[in-house]
């Protein structure tokens, strides 16, 4: 496994986040982390990430636990949380530059990540002055470039127009399909039609179901709404 999460369990005060939470991810893998607004996504990311503390558990990435070898393990993983945190005076291909130069990626990474997320026209562009959507790409291509293991994307898709979706849904295949474990998650039901290998729900803190292989595609072949009906039959609307 390239990831490996054990018992991750973060709490805030009395409130449990996330509990006891146990997922492997494999090379090659994109997973789908799908549930309603605090369910605990947000967080199992950051923690996957490195940028919030477990209360208990363990975190491994490509062999690496990342409480013992916290800046060799974080090396491996690109993070794109929400909204997308940019160094706001550098311009796209700085920013996008940083990150490949701290991965100890070369010299044509950041170049070669901008023009497939379709960025190069506004690559010198101050982060500050773009628009929600190339922020998100901007941001995309920050965790997407140089040798990372790990990508983790939180609602990263959102606000994405038709061809920048789709670049983006080209790029993310094209990674995992060069070794590296994507979990990403997202409101947007359609991507899981377009572009996972695996689907995973999560409540209150819990996985509550765990699609993948043949039960995917035996579910996307049922239709196009059968994630819906997968997530509405397993997820109570917190409003009735």
């Amino acid at each position: 496994m390239l990831a490996a999460v054990r018992q991750l369990t973060i709490q805030y005060g009395t409130r449990v986040a996330v509990d006891a939470l146990d997922l492997e991810l494999a090379a090659g893998e994109i997973a789908l982390l799908l549930g309603p607004n605090g369910a605990g996504k947000s967080t199992t990311l950051a923690a996957m990430a490195g940028a919030v503390l477990p209360s208990a558990g363990t975190i491994e990435v490509d062999g690496e636990d990342l409480a013992t070898a916290p800046r060799s393990a974080r090396a491996k993983v690109g993070f794109a949380d929400q909204p997308p945190q940019l160094y706001e005076f550098f311009t796209a291909e700085e920013h996008v530059s940083f990150v490949a130069e701290a991965r100890g990626a070369s010299e044509t990474a950041a170049a070669s990540v901008l023009g497939k997320l379709g960025l190069t026209k506004i690559a010198n562009r101050p982060c500050r002055e773009l628009s929600f959507g190339m922020r998100q790409r901007v941001g995309l291509a920050a965790a997407l470039v140089g040798p990372v293991k790990l990508v983790l994307l939180d609602e990263t898709l959102n606000g994405l127009d038709p061809h920048a979706a789709r670049a983006a849904r080209t790029t993310l295949r094209e990674t995992a399909d060069a070794g590296a474990a994507i979990l990403m998650s997202t409101h947007l039901l359609g991507v899981a039609e377009r572009l996972c290998d695996r689907i995973l729900v999560m409540d209150n803190g819990k996985l509550v179901t765990d699609k993948r292989g043949d039960d995917v595609r035996a579910l996307l072949a049922q239709g196009p709404n059968a994630v819906e009906e997968l997530y509405v039959s397993l997820i109570r609307d917190a409003l009735h």
